[in-house]
């Protein structure tokens, strides 16, 4: 297992200079990111991803409404060989027919990356897991309508805002899960609110140890008060220190 950052948490930084931005992540210590919106900037962080050695085995990108096929060419462009659907609207996980709907799309999205050697996975808000479909959470039950290739990555901080135990949840997803994005903080919606890894109320060593097939542990911020780059770095201090033999 190895240890991403999720760039969406310097998005205002790579607005400014991308090509620096990307300089200081390596300098921190990062070896791997997963980008966002990845599409309109394919070429520019392509580059300085080259130049500072670090790779992208994971990216984000709307697979159930924008073009797939754009998509999954700029990923292979960029080296990303899992796209992750990132976000769909809380309305839309509140009866059985709607989140069966979503993972009929989400499949034939799948078979489509699978044209190009990329896996499709998907990634949690809190509100697959305060809505309950036949006695379970929204999230389990959609996880059992996808096509055995398709990964999930478990935002494990919105498991805990949504009400829910990330380690039980990450434990009765099993294998299915891949991937988890690392946040800490007091486990309300409130995102600046939000801490480095250690230092807010997730037991952090003990949902990693949870995720028995992890491949990659994301780290990420949605907001942060304070400066964020020294908030990444103390989160992957905490990480490494935590984690003997895992490399950033």
């Amino acid at each position: 297992m190895s240890y991403s950052l999720q760039l969406y948490t310097l998005r205002d930084a790579l607005a400014e200079d991308l090509p620096g931005t990307i300089r200081r992540v390596a300098d921190i210590g990062f070896g791997q990111v997963e980008p966002y919106n990845f599409v309109a900037m394919a070429r520019e962080l392509g580059a300085a991803l080259k130049e500072n050695g670090l790779t992208a085995p994971s990216g984000h990108a709307p697979l159930l409404t924008q073009d797939q096929d754009e998509i999954f060419a700029a990923a292979k462009e960029l080296g990303i060989t899992t796209v992750i659907e990132p976000y769909v609207p809380a309305g839309q996980w509140q009866n059985a027919e709607d989140i069966r709907a979503t993972a009929q799309k989400l499949n034939a999205a799948a078979r489509k990356g699978a044209g190009y050697g990329i896996r499709v996975g998907y990634h949690n808000h809190q509100w697959e897991l305060e809505s309950m479909i036949e006695g379970r959470t929204a999230l389990e039950y959609f996880a059992d309508l996808l096509d055995p290739g398709l990964v999930l990555e478990v935002d494990t901080y919105w498991v805990a805002v949504g009400g829910q135990d990330p380690v039980d949840i990450l434990t009765r997803l099993g294998d299915r899960v891949k991937l988890i994005h690392i946040k800490d903080g007091p486990l309300t919606t409130d995102t600046k609110a939000q801490q480095p890894a250690g230092q807010g109320r997730l037991p952090v060593t003990e949902v990693i140890a949870a995720a028995t097939s992890l491949e990659v542990g994301v780290v990420e911020f949605d907001d942060y008060s304070g400066d964020i780059f020294e908030g990444i770095t103390e989160s992957l201090s905490f990480l490494t220190a935590s984690g003997e033999g895992i490399k950033a």
